[in-house]
Formats: C-alpha cells, sequence, structure tokens
C-alpha cells in the first residue's frame, strides 16, 4: 500500500515538474509558496509545545542536522567541502589566474597580428618603390 502511493506521488511529480520547467517564473512562485507554507506549518506546530522555546529548539535543531549530516552541507554547501578536499584553489584566485593566461595569450596574439601588419606595409612599401622605378607602359 505504502509502495503504491510513493509510486503515485513520484509519477505525479514526474508530470508536474516536466510543465512547471517550461514556465520557470510560474515554477518558482509556486514552490516559493510552498516553502514558506511548509516552514510556517513547521512554526505554528512548534508553538503547541510549551517547551520549545528559543535555545530547546535551537540545540534541538543543531543535535538533528549533526545526527542526519545535513547542518554543514546546509550551511557550507557540498561544493564548498570537495573543493577543499581536493585543494582546489578559491574562486577568486582562479578567475585571476584565468584572467592573467588570457592576457597572456591575447599579448602573444597581439603581437603576431603585429608583425604580419609591419610585414605586409613593407610588402606595400616595396610594391610602391617597385611601381615608381618601372617605366610607364605604352598602350
Amino acid at each position: 500500500m505504502f509502495k503504491k502511493i510513493v509510486n503515485f506521488f513520484d509519477k505525479l511529480e514526474d508530470q508536474v515538474r516536466a510543465r512547471l520547467s517550461r514556465h520557470p517564473v510560474i515554477y518558482t512562485l509556486i514552490g516559493g509558496f510552498a516553502i514558506v507554507l511548509f516552514w510556517r506549518g513547521v512554526w505554528m506546530i512548534a508553538d503547541w509545545f510549551e517547551f520549545l522555546n528559543g535555545p530547546v529548539s535551537l540545540v534541538i535543531s543543531i543535535v538533528v542536522l549533526l545526527m542526519t549530516g545535513l547542518f554543514v552541507s546546509f550551511f557550507i554547501g557540498d561544493s564548498i567541502i570537495i573543493s577543499g578536499l581536493r585543494g582546489d584553489k578559491k574562486r577568486v584566485e582562479r578567475v585571476k589566474t584565468q584572467l592573467e593566461s588570457e592576457i597572456k595569450t591575447e599579448t602573444i596574439t597581439l603581437r603576431q597580428v603585429k608583425n604580419q601588419l609591419d610585414h605586409i606595409e613593407k610588402d606595400l612599401h616595396d610594391l610602391k618603390v617597385d611601381d615608381e622605378a618601372k617605366p610607364p607602359e605604352k598602350l
């Protein structure tokens, strides 16, 4: 019975996502609305219990988030943790390195273009000098 319910909602989710993905603004509004309602419901249920004041709620949430492994991944993010384990450079350092590399490449390209232009100018000058040295042709 439980498996049928899960399969039904799984298929329904696929259909709804397929339709809403064509309309990202509407998808965002519906998703945002649902998330706010979810957290409003959680907040209202928490208000039923007198002992769930600020400090107790904070301690319970930290313990649950640590136990499930969501604490670090939610607040820091998986990509930051993975990049730290791999020893990747910070994004700012990567961008700086990439920009320096691009500047070097463009400088080399500009030098090559300048050399080609100098060569073309020299060839044009030589052609002009040759034309001036030749006597005019008779018709």
